[in-house]
């Protein structure tokens, strides 16, 4: 099991999907910390939640993170703004089963408008348990985009 830090945040459109995870993983032993919006009703920018998610992951390299918005593209091109982040925006565990196997990925997108509960959680799983194939032509790709 992943033992490091969880950063969650979402957009006021991904308040019930990432309420939903924080109680799963929590429920699951991990260590979630959450980043914000709690309200629906408060609009928050997407570019706002996501970067509290990315300050803490710089400053914990260690920690992952889980960013939310309601088509998860928002949060995905905002994460990967900042240097040695990684995120994908994931539909599919197997998705992201690859993305954390081949490119290191530390943070998770997910759109909370075509995401059911279920499989979100089944992403987020994958993205938790997959560890990196930290192989030399991988670590090197992954120097050069960082």
């Amino acid at each position: 099991m992943f033992n490091g830090n969880i950063y969650i945040s979402s957009d006021h459109r991904g308040v019930g999907l990432k309420l939903y995870l924080t109680e799963m993983l929590s429920a699951s032993g991990y260590k979630i910390v959450n980043m914000g919006t709690d309200n629906p009703k408060e609009e928050v920018d997407f570019p706002e939640i996501t970067k509290r998610v990315t300050d803490a992951i710089l400053k914990d390299s260690a920690a992952r993170g889980i960013v939310i918005c309601g088509t998860g593209a928002g949060v995905q091109i905002a994460a990967n703004r900042y240097k040695h982040i990684r995120a994908t925006r994931c539909e599919r565990p197997e998705q992201a089963r690859a993305d954390r196997f081949h490119d290191d990925i530390n943070v998770l997108a997910l759109a909370a408008d075509e995401t059911d509960p279920e499989m979100a959680m089944a992403c987020t799983s994958e993205f938790l348990e997959t560890t990196f194939d930290a192989i030399e032509r991988r670590v090197r790709r992954i120097k050069e985009i960082s």
